[in-house]
């Protein structure tokens, strides 16, 4: 193949940023040059940053694209593709698809039946036939208070591309929603509750919890030793929670509720995710710790873009101005998530790295994604 040549750039290496050329050859980083020359056949790329390749650990971004409004499913081939290209358009050349598994069967509007196997079949099929411009790997999201969990995880296996299982604990009055309030105005503006209903609902899955929790929990954390995958946690808000992460194993917490359990999961060598519309918004929607404050307390190592794909960027580029350190910045969208799940060939600028590599002009306040060189999506 032909080499590829990026010249006059930026280059963000795991320490620092210096300005330098790239080449990329037969899909890995073949060579890193400083200074500002352009060599013979090289783009100039005008003082643009060159960065690796964004790193996405957990998006609900392909559930908009499967039902753009509420009651509409729009074909899954067709919403996996366009999920697919709007993470490419703003820099991300690797993503972990969050499927739930776990579903809840009621008489009223707050249940939700299961669709992680089919559409991961989807996904990995899509993918085979290099269909996807970018690299795809599974996030099962096991939702411990639910009917259907044990079942639902042993229809996968070690060759579905399941690079991460975290343990999802939405009991009402626990974690992410300690404050039945703040859960009241998500279920039913979501569902449509009735006050009536809600209080059911409530009582209904408080008491799942107590019957499954301690089974389902277990159950999980084993299939994830059976996948060959990483472990995480989502949402801890205390200290004995973070405690029992780290006896799971997990490699890292997804948004941890509270400062003090960002500082348990630090005691306990747990990296901390958060989202970067936390970041961006200045708060979190569900009244949680903010993730700017974890940033300035030095407990924050991973963005996640959640549900906004273009936050990732944004905000990783909003904490290198926090840290005054572009590089510390982008690294929580790139080497971190990368050492967090094990893949060691990606995350950073480096000779023999794969050639996932991004141009992004800084346009203001925004950064703009110029330019992606992506390997085939292994």
């Amino acid at each position: 193949m032909t080499d590829i040549i990026l010249a006059n750039a930026r280059l963000v290496l795991p320490t620092e940023v210096i300005h330098g050329h790239l080449v990329l050859r037969d899909g890995l980083i073949a060579e890193i040059g400083q200074g500002r020359a352009l060599p013979a056949g090289a783009l100039d790329c005008q003082g643009d940053l060159l960065m690796p390749g964004l790193i996405e650990l957990h998006t609900d971004n392909l559930e908009r694209h499967i039902e753009p409004r509420p009651g509409v499913d729009w074909p899954h081939a067709h919403a996996i593709i366009a999920h697919d290209a709007e993470l490419a358009s703003v820099g991300i050349t690797t993503v972990f698809d969050a499927l739930r598994v776990g579903s809840v069967v009621t008489s009223n509007n707050a249940g939700y039946g299961e669709y992680a196997r089919a559409l991961a079949d989807e996904i990995l099929g899509l993918r085979a036939q290099g269909a996807l411009r970018i690299s795809h790997f599974l996030h099962l999201r096991a939702e411990i208070c639910s009917q259907t969990l044990p079942e639902e995880m042993a229809k996968f296996g070690p060759r579905d591309r399941i690079g991460i299982v975290s343990l999802m604990d939405h009991t009402p009055g626990e974690r992410q929603f300690r404050d039945i309030g703040k859960l009241r105005d998500y279920v039913c503006g979501k569902k449509g509750l009735s006050d009536a209903q809600f209080l059911d609902h409530v009582a209904d899955q408080q008491a799942l919890r107590a019957r499954v929790g301690e089974l389902h929990e277990a159950t999980a954390v084993a299939e994830a030793r059976r996948y060959g995958a990483v472990l995480a946690s989502h949402d801890d808000t205390t200290a004995p929670q973070v405690a029992v992460s780290a006896a799971h194993g997990c490699h890292f917490a997804e948004f941890p509720t509270t400062a003090d359990a960002a500082q348990a999961c630090r005691d306990h060598d747990i990296r901390v995710m958060m989202g970067a519309p936390n970041l961006i918004r200045g708060g979190s929607h569900s009244g949680n710790v903010a993730a700017s404050d974890l940033a300035r307390a030095d407990l924050l190592d991973i963005l996640s873009s959640d549900y906004v794909p273009s936050s990732l960027l944004s905000g990783a580029m909003m904490l290198g101005d926090l840290w005054g350190d572009l590089a510390r910045g982008i690294a929580t969208v790139t080497q971190a998530p990368a050492q967090a799940v094990g893949l060691h060939d990606r995350g950073r600028l480096a000779p023999g790295a794969r050639a996932d590599v991004i141009r992004v002009a800084q346009i203001g306040g925004a950064a703009a994604v110029r330019g992606l060189w992506t390997r085939t999506a292994a």
